[in-house]
């Protein structure tokens, strides 16, 4: 009997919406003995998969019990020994992380969120870049430098920031970042339960503690925002008005 070759491959499922799939993740899937997935990853995806194809979930969110690091690993490992095609698929687009892994990229969230309202990162008259930053650190010593992040005439696309939004604004504030800055809070962004909420950098923590919105969601800072198309927002900057649109 001609062996099997095993592998891993880390799979981008993206941010949810199933269309924006690549072709390459569909065929990692459909080839796929065994699927661990993350809480993140829209069902209808695992549709893509043979039947018979072992699926567990391995879901890891912040501030929610979580499957170990450790164990994912030990099983990624143990199934790929046992000869099985096994693929490891992740919302967005996947970290990279060891050498014996194939890495099948997905949309990144910060990429779909924005573009899903309109809002383009970079613009010629606010905008020339944009910096792509995790709300948190695993210690203070890697805690983004939001002040000096604040200085820059970036846009800036903030991944898992909502617990910690009222630290990030504090922050921006005290670098320089002005209170009138625009601000949009994107929560899972393509998925039909899209909803997305629309305000300042001043008023942030109290718009979004007054909202629905929650993990997860992109935080999206700077004048960009105010390209937010009109079916989706209406921005204006009056005061402290924020809007929470649903899809």
């Amino acid at each position: 009997m001609e062996k099997r070759l095993s592998k891993v491959i880390l799979v981008g499922a993206g941010p949810g919406d199933p269309d924006l799939l690549t072709l390459k993740a569909i065929k990692a899937i459909e080839a796929a003995d065994v699927i661990l997935v993350d809480d993140l990853v829209n069902p209808d995806i695992l549709d893509y998969a043979q039947f018979g194809t072992r699926i567990i979930p391995v879901g890891k969110r912040g501030g929610c019990q979580s499957t170990p690091q450790e164990f994912i690993e030990r099983l990624l490992i143990a199934e790929a020994r046992a000869g099985h095609c096994v693929v490891r698929l992740k919302g967005g687009d996947p970290f990279i992380f060891g050498r014996a892994v194939e890495v099948v990229n997905g949309i990144s969230s910060g990429l779909a969120a924005p573009a899903s309202i309109g809002i383009p990162l970079t613009h010629r008259d606010w905008s020339q870049g944009a910096i792509f930053v995790t709300g948190h650190g695993k210690s203070a010593r890697s805690t983004p430098d939001w002040e000096t992040l604040a200085k820059l005439d970036m846009t800036l696309v903030i991944y898992m920031g909502v617990a910690r939004c009222a630290e990030i604004q504090q922050a921006l504030l005290a670098g320089g970042k002005s209170a009138e800055t625009p601000v949009a809070v994107i929560q899972a962004a393509t998925s039909s339960s899209q909803m997305q909420l629309i305000t300042t950098l001043g008023e942030l923590p109290v718009a979004l503690a007054a909202s629905s919105l929650g993990s997860p969601s992109i935080i999206v800072v700077g004048d960009v925002v105010r390209c937010a198309s009109d079916g989706a927002s209406h921005f204006a900057l009056h005061g402290a008005r924020a809007e929470t649109i649903c899809f």
